[in-house]
């Protein structure tokens, strides 16, 4: 008789530049515990939102650097009346978003220093969000260390491909020299999004084809054939989003 696998719980999360958002899953039942986010991340004032079956947190607190937002995030968690968790000790794990794998990662990784060393390598392809992914990282490693830190990548799943999708019509020297071409974003929506089509149509990857649509403060559309992205696109010029100029492909 096989042993059922021991409960755990992961933290997931996800750092931007100016916000904190978070999220305990209780494992293998993938079942959320719980959710919260810090906003505002270096401004006069921030605020954190905290959301459990023990009820809402809300409080309004200045919070000058990310290192603030995860001391904050710490406390909501393990919140005496309102928390997640009794204590931090039960993290058995924690997952981060990372925007930007370049080229070097097409799954998801345990994070060490080279790890820690191609995301800050890829700050350059992702300069809004890789630098606030790392400062995730670091200050989350330092809250929670002795712990497997998993960097989940946007780019990974778009890793599959092929060479006429991905390059753009320029000189080859700029892909050889700065490694412009097309990365793709949103890969772990496109993949849960295709693997849930899966699911309701009662279908199976081998046999199918899908488009799937991903619809946010960004937006992009993938081709995934046999379970693997073959090509993608970001709707710019289509859908509206909150930050971007619509006027050339985002990944340039």
């Amino acid at each position: 008789m096989e042993r059922a696998a021991p409960d755990k719980k992961i933290l997931v999360i996800n750092c931007g530049s100016s916000s904190l958002k978070y999220e305990v899953w209780q494992m293998p039942q993938r079942a959320s515990m719980g959710r919260g986010i810090v906003e505002r991340i270096g401004e006069p004032k921030g605020r954190i939102s905290q959301k459990s079956p023990k009820g809402d947190l809300n409080r309004d607190k200045q919070v000058p650097d990310h290192k603030a937002a995860m001391q904050l995030a710490s406390a909501a968690l393990t919140d005496p009346e309102r928390g997640i968790i009794g204590d931090l000790s039960e993290i058995a794990g924690v997952g981060h978003r990372v925007v930007h794998g370049g080229e070097q990662y097409a799954n998801s990784v345990v994070i060490d220093g080279e790890v820690m060393k191609a995301i800050e390598k890829n700050c350059e392809l992702a300069p809004l969000h890789n630098p606030p992914n790392l400062e995730g990282i670091r200050e989350t490693e330092a809250a929670l260390p002795g712990l497997k830190h998993v960097a989940v990548f946007d780019t990974a799943f778009h890793q599959t491909m092929p060479p006429e999708a991905y390059m753009y019509g320029l000189p080859w020297e700029l892909y050889e020299k700065y490694k412009i071409r097309r990365y793709g974003f949103h890969g772990t929506s496109h993949r849960f999004v295709a693997a849930r089509a899966m699911t309701l149509m009662k279908r199976v990857p081998e046999n199918t084809n899908v488009i799937t649509c991903h619809l946010g403060n960004g937006a992009s559309v993938t081709a995934i054939e046999h379970g693997k992205s073959i090509d993608t696109y970001d709707l710019i010029f289509g859908a509206e989003v909150t930050w971007r100029r619509r006027q050339a492909d985002v990944s340039l």
